[in-house]
């Protein structure tokens, strides 16, 4: 699938089918991971693939109340939780390289819609309590969960801004006639 059109097309996906994800399609979405851009190539994410079904039960009572994704969390093949090891990606040695902090977002997400495969990122959760129920050290922090499945629906595109609504040219308001 080309770039433009995987970007176009991926939706949200929070229901699935109970066909498994293999080993080797895990395996390209991980190597997609392993080759996408890092400050610096810091490469600080850390990945943690969630198969038994106790855990993603565990992990769905986690998201915010009445999260749309808590179904596709229990039920989902598998789940990718990303993490990052803090104080790395955005830092210099003199500490942090601007005012963003860290800069440990990524997105595996396309590599799965390219691959035929659904996903959601699910952000709203208890962090503290996901690090905790998954061991993760203290320098080590999730970010998100994102069930990966082949999907059981694919929803309609919602609608997007017009280019001149984000767009400016030299400053902020003024117009980007293309």
């Amino acid at each position: 699938m080309e770039t433009i059109e995987c970007i176009k097309t991926r939706r949200s996906i929070r229901r699935f089918t109970d066909q498994p994800v293999s080993d080797e399609v895990l395996k390209e979405i991980l190597e997609a991971v392993r080759w996408a851009p890092s400050w610096r190539n810091t490469q600080c994410w850390r990945i943690i693939v969630v198969k038994d079904p106790s855990i993603k039960a565990s992990l769905s009572q986690l998201l915010s109340e009445n999260n749309p994704a808590t179904k596709g969390v229990q039920e989902a093949p598998l789940l990718l939780v990303l993490c990052a090891q803090l104080g790395i990606s955005g830092y210099t040695e003199k500490g942090p390289a601007g005012n963003k902090g860290d800069w440990f977002m990524f997105d595996a997400a396309l590599a799965a819609h390219a691959l035929g495969l659904g996903t959601v990122h699910v952000g709203n959760i208890k962090h503290a309590e996901v690090d905790k129920l998954l061991g993760l050290p203290e320098d080590i922090v999730s970010v998100e969960i994102i069930p990966l499945g082949y999907p059981a629906q694919t929803p309609d595109p919602r609608p997007r801004k017009e280019i001149p609504e984000f767009v400016f040219l030299d400053r902020y308001g003024q117009s980007l006639d293309i």
